[in-house]
């Protein structure tokens, strides 16, 4: 049995789905190693402009396996100490393959988002959800801390310092209907409607200048880094010279406009 699917469900649209239902898609590493490989692959693959992340069965993500939690690729040798490091760094690196693509994803979360489950979702760049998920970090439930896989770097930027604080501090569930209003999904839809949302949204996004929206979220993502709004407006008009200048995907626009046809953006 595969732990990871991926398939096409629309032309440029590649969907990664975690499938192990039965323990809610849990992070077994029997599962994080293939996802990880898997986002890496799709990363790789030219022909896909837009990533979707879900779960199979009933959860998005439940997060730490506590009862079959898998095998650790690359550990012989090595003390529990070293371990645990090696542990963790598998994870982050996930975290990270979901940031470092250069497509934009989409996470749509069919249901319970739970601990690292949460930290996956956030790592996208877009969220919808079904109306039965929900959202819990779960660290601090556990007699952790709440903070793993760059939660508390995430959260706050998503929803702001002062709910994210309450939030992984009480362990309390945010549900769908919570999570649109403070802004930690985009929307949400009802769970039969899910991917075919996710999947409407990716065609559209996918349908426009590959490097306009490549570009769009790295501006995104550096924005909430910058260091101040100088700095970051050089950033931004470098990138929109840069396609502005190197294409002649403005003049394509504007003549579709005048010829009421979509674009054809060839960069």
């Amino acid at each position: 049995m595969s732990f990871v699917l991926i398939d096409q469900p629309r032309p440029h649209v590649t969907r990664i789905t975690l499938n192990r239902p039965e323990r809610m898609n849990a992070m077994a590493f029997d599962v994080m190693v293939p996802f990880r490989e898997a986002l890496e692959e799709v990363g790789r693959d030219n022909g896909t402009r837009v990533v979707v992340v879900t779960g199979a069965g009933r959860g998005f993500c439940s997060g730490a396996d506590l009862e079959s939690p898998g095998a650790i690729p690359g550990i012989e040798g090595l003390t529990v100490s070293s371990i645990a490091l090696r542990s963790m760094e598998l994870l982050d690196d996930v975290v990270r393959a979901l940031r470092r693509l250069h497509q934009p994803v989409i996470a749509a979360v069919n249901g319970p988002a739970i601990g690292g489950g949460l930290c996956l979702s956030l790592a996208a760049d877009i969220r919808l959800a079904a109306d039965t998920a929900y959202f819990r970090a779960a660290g601090i439930n556990n007699g952790l801390t709440a903070s793993e896989l760059g939660l508390s770097y995430l959260l706050p930027r998503a929803i702001g310092a002062s709910r994210a604080f309450e939030i992984m501090l009480s362990g309390r569930d945010v549900d769908a209907a919570e999570a649109e209003r403070i802004g930690l999904v985009s929307r949400t839809v009802p769970g039969d409607k899910l991917l075919d949302a996710c999947d409407e949204l990716a065609e559209r996004i996918a349908g426009f200048s590959r490097p306009g929206v490549e570009l769009t979220k790295r501006m995104l993502w550096s924005g909430l880094d910058a260091a101040s709004l100088n700095a970051h407006m050089d950033h931004e008009g470098i990138a929109q010279l840069y396609v502005r200048l190197t294409t002649r995907n403005f003049e394509e626009a504007i003549q579709a406009r005048k010829e009421n046809r979509p674009p054809e953006f060839r960069d």
